[in-house]
């Protein structure tokens, strides 16, 4: 069999099904299963902040759309800040957004031991930790490794097995919600908008993701139809997923239980049928959650660089590919993740680790800024070839609440966390400046060179 043959067999285009789980599985990781607890204290108000939030993460959701049919190539959010506003934009969407996803990788992997700790108890053993946390990293980073035809596989069954049980706890919970459970609309000092707001702050990353197939539009078959469709199914199918479950659990856990619940799943689950079996459920939904969403990020850690790579502004070993995956792409980020959560286990600076986490909600924000400029940009520009003329108010409108969801974003993360960010930004400006000119001595010498031959033929 030949290279190409052994290529082709483990590399596979993502067809819609496949698209449209690697958006909703990496929307949903681990944290729906401790939201409805976590926004409870502000009253059933906070699903007033859940509405809002979803119809601006639908807004991002369509103008990736908008913006994918335009230009269907890998790398998402970094080919629309290049194309619109030149290589330097560019490289800090591709920058900002490869930080985003090996601490989050790290993030999901620690979080992860948790819900592995109820299924497998480790005792708070050290190395059993680490052991079960690099697991959790590298098994997703060996699917990945394999080739994007199991990447496909891995993706879309986990997230059937994720959904199962969500759906369960969504839907079912109705037939056995109870108004009393709910508490009151408003639960705290706040004010109607600061409730929302305050809620709000706390749910704004659930929909880190939505760009997700946009940035593996090359293996989408079909990008221009098809990243489009899927953005939006998936994005859809995690708001009503979010919404759903938020409003099964308030229904069915009484609110004064619910504001001290560590489980709220479990807590609804156990409300539903009884038994002491909701909590083992509720670990195992967790688990194959997560593991999905370290499998869909993990390829997008690595789809990113790839492009920018391949233009030179990354390092060109993040170009290679083997079986349709950029390996060294997928192997940079992993070893990265690995010790960032070695470091968390064994130095005990926890606060550094959350920190880093706490950073990695703005730094996924600038690569959606950036792309809404892009979309504004292509819009205004006037050109027809990047103006469909038949919608130009209604993408107007679309831009305009997804810079605004985007900005929200932003001041969601905190003070802290926008300082330090930008710290992490201008680090890559002096990347991006030692990139640049090595990208520029090349075409430099290119020139030099028939003008040194002209010199020498005119000294002859």
């Amino acid at each position: 069999m030949t290279t190409q043959e052994t290529q082709s067999r483990h590399a596979r285009q993502f067809g819609l099904p496949v698209a449209t789980a690697l958006v909703m599985g990496n929307i949903i990781g681990g944290g729906i299963f401790l939201l409805p607890a976590s926004v409870a204290p502000f009253g059933t108000i906070s699903l007033l902040a859940f509405a809002v939030l979803t119809v601006g993460a639908i807004a991002l959701a369509l103008v990736f759309s908008r913006l994918a049919e335009r230009l269907p190539q890998t790398g998402g959010p970094y080919v629309y800040a290049r194309e619109a506003f030149g290589d330097f934009a560019g490289f800090l969407a591709a920058w900002s957004y490869w930080i985003t996803t090996w601490v989050s990788n790290a993030a999901l992997a620690v979080a992860a031991v948790g819900y592995l700790d109820v299924l497998i108890p480790l005792h708070g053993n050290k190395a059993a930790t680490i052991a079960a946390a690099l697991t959790l990293q590298w098994l997703p980073a060996l699917a990945n490794l394999a080739g994007t035809r199991y990447v496909g596989a891995v993706q879309l069954v986990s997230t059937v097995l994720k959904f199962a049980p969500l759906l369960l706890v969504a839907v079912g919970g109705l037939f056995f919600f109870d108004p009393a459970n709910l508490g009151p609309l408003q639960a705290d000092d706040h004010s109607a908008m600061g409730a929302v707001s305050a809620s709000a702050a706390i749910l704004l990353f659930s929909y880190l993701g939505v760009e997700s197939a946009a940035v593996s539009a090359g293996e989408v078959r079909d990008p221009r139809r098809n990243v489009g469709r899927a953005t939006i199914l998936g994005t859809l199918g995690a708001a009503l997923i979010y919404l759903l479950g938020t409003l099964s659990v308030f229904g069915t856990v009484p609110h004064d239980r619910l504001v001290t619940s560590t489980a709220p799943f479990t807590d609804a689950v156990d409300a539903m049928f009884g038994g002491g079996w909701g909590g083992t459920a509720v670990a195992v939904a967790a688990l194959v959650s997560m593991v999905g969403a370290l499998n869909g990020w993990t390829l997008l850690s690595a789809q990113t660089p790839y492009a920018a790579a391949k233009d030179g502004l990354f390092p060109q070993a993040f170009a290679r590919k083997n079986r349709g995956v950029p390996t060294v792409g997928v192997l940079v980020t992993v070893v990265l993740a690995s010790s960032l959560t070695v470091y968390n286990y064994t130095a005990g600076s926890k606060g550094v680790f959350e920190m880093l986490v706490l950073v990695t909600t703005f730094t996924a924000t600038v690569p959606y800024l950036l792309s809404t400029a892009a979309q504004i940009y292509f819009l205004a520009s006037g050109r027809a070839d990047r103006v469909h003329r038949g919608r130009l108010i209604r993408d107007g409108l679309l831009a305009a609440l997804a810079a605004g969801f985007s900005l929200w974003l932003v001041a969601g993360s905190g003070y802290a966390a926008v300082y330090q960010g930008v710290l992490f930004l201008f680090a890559g400006v002096l990347v991006y400046a030692l990139l640049a000119a090595r990208k520029q001595r090349p075409q430099e010498d290119a020139v030099e060179l028939p003008e040194q031959a002209v010199r020498e033929s005119a000294r002859a």
